[in-house]
Order: C-alpha cells, then structure tokens, then sequence
C-alpha cells in the first residue's frame, strides 16, 4: 500500500515556455513506478487516493521516496514517462507534464473551500469553455464520478477532478484521437497515477481556484537551468547567424532556439508523439486554472 491514513485522523467531506528534462534520472532519487497495466478500477476502489499528506501514517521523505515531489503534490511515475517542465514568462515553474507513449498526464492541485462540490463547477465552466471552442464534450463517469471527455481539432482531452479537504486535484489527459477514450492505456495510467498521489495543501491561505504552488527537486533545478543555458546559446548563435547572413547575401537559417520545441539536454525524446499536443487556438480551455 502506497500510504495509510492516520487512524485517528477526521474524513473530510499566458505564455509559456515548455523544457523537457529526463524522468529517468529523477527516478534514481523517485523511484515510482506505475504501470497501467497491472492496475484498473476494482483494485483502485481498495484505498483511492489522492491522499492528504496530513492524514497519512508515511512521513514526507518516504512518500517522495516512491513519487516526484513536486511541493503540493507528490505523483508517482510512469515507467517509461518523460516529464516537462512548463514555465511561465517570468520563469517559475507552472506546471510538471508527464509526456508518455500514449499521450499527456498533468496532476495539479488547487486551493478550495472546506467543503466539498468545486470540481462540479469548475468541469461545469470546462465544458461551456470547450463547447465555445467547437470542441465534443461529454460527461463520463470513473473512479471519482464526474469526467469530462473532450474531441478537440488538436488533441482528444480527458479532465478528472477529486475534491478533498480545501484542496481540489486536477488530472488532464491529453493525446491524439482515441487516446483518451474509457479503459485505454493512458486513462489507465493516469487513474493509476492519481489513486497514488499525495497532495500538501499547507496552511496558508489561497484564494479558490488557485493553483497550489509547484516546487521543484533539485534534480529537475539542475536539469532546468543546463536547458535554459542551452537555449540561451542557441538563441544567441541564432541571432548572430542573422546578422552576419545579410551581408553574405543569405537567408538566416532557423535553429531549434526558434521553433519553440522543448530541448532535454541528456537525451532524446522518447518513442511516440514528438511533442506534446497543441493547445486550441484560443487555449482557454487548456490555460483555465480549473473553470
């Protein structure tokens, strides 16, 4: 068991840039596995997450010992998963996606009332975004009650809300068509992934709807500043390039700086969709905060 609450403890009812960074080597300190195969909804329903840390026998450092710790929440990992790092203009990390061979997981937490009944809202806020969009939606049920199921002109979306104790977890599933559909491989990995994470809603005070904050471990720091130094150079070879190439009579040549594709600095991408899926050309259903 990945956890065990307390005995004692109560039941309570922009623009972005996106930095790949190697999962495996975060895995050497984080070694959570999970594997979407071997899980499914029975054996979810024996003790479902996501947990409150508070409320749990595990300390912190052996939670994280079996997931990423990412500040308000700790996920475990897919084998075989590549995180992302997205960051916001001001360079602070956003949000963790884990990229997968079948598609897209993201798990994030928000601040919320005492009592429960937020993610109703906000999945009723996320369908009229994605029906204003000329998006499918459709209102499925798993684990946890209400999913929202979304066809896209870009991607296939799946959005899973649990509501604990004044905190809100969101898991959005992202992949090409099919990939989100009930009881595929992505949708039984990120079940899996959700049963199993913590979430650290601390003590002070959020505004609803607030994303909780992400912190990084210094591993994935480590990682993050070495693609921000390559991207730097390459951007300044780029414009370098571009200065240099009228005077030759040239046409600049554009460089992986200024496609806007995610660099992992150790490796290559893994096996399956070559980046992530595009947001809608307005992206308010995939930006929202939750509703």
């Amino acid at each position: 068991m990945f956890g065990r609450r307390k005995k004692t403890a109560p039941q309570h009812d922009e623009s972005v840039a996106e930095i790949e960074v190697d999962a495996s080597r975060t895995r050497e300190d984080s070694a959570a596995v999970v594997d979407g195969d071997a899980g499914g909804d029975a054996e979810l329903a024996a003790d479902l997450g996501p947990f409150d840390l508070s409320e749990l026998d595990d300390d912190r450092e052996s939670l994280a010992a079996s997931r990423l710790d990412l500040g308000s929440v700790l996920v475990p990992l897919p084998s075989g998963g590549q995180l992302q790092v997205e960051m916001t203009p001001a360079g602070a990390p956003q949000a963790v996606h884990v990229v997968t061979q079948h598609g897209r997981i993201t798990i994030a937490a928000y601040a919320a009332p005492k009592s429960p009944g937020q993610w109703r809202e906000v999945a009723s806020d996320l369908s009229t975004s994605l029906r204003k969009d000329n998006s499918e939606v459709s209102v499925e049920t798993g684990p946890w009650g209400r999913e929202l199921h979304g066809v896209t002109a870009n991607a296939d979306l799946r959005f899973i809300g649990v509501d604990g104790y004044r905190w809100m977890v969101r898991c959005v599933l992202a992949g090409p068509a099919g990939a989100v559909s009930q009881d595929t491989p992505l949708v039984k990995i990120a079940r899996d992934m959700l049963s199993q994470t913590v979430v650290d809603r601390g003590s002070d005070p959020h505004p609803v709807r607030t994303p909780l904050p992400v912190v990084l471990p210094e591993v994935l720091i480590s990682q993050l500043a070495s693609a921000q130094q390559q991207l730097a150079e390459q951007a300044a070879a780029q414009k370098a390039a571009g200065q240099q190439a009228p005077q030759q009579g040239v046409a600049p040549q554009g460089g992986a700086a200024g496609s806007g594709e995610p660099v992992d600095p150790t490796q290559t991408p893994p096996s399956g969709p070559e980046e992530g899926p595009r947001r809608g050309s307005s992206g308010s259903a995939m930006q929202q905060l939750g509703g």
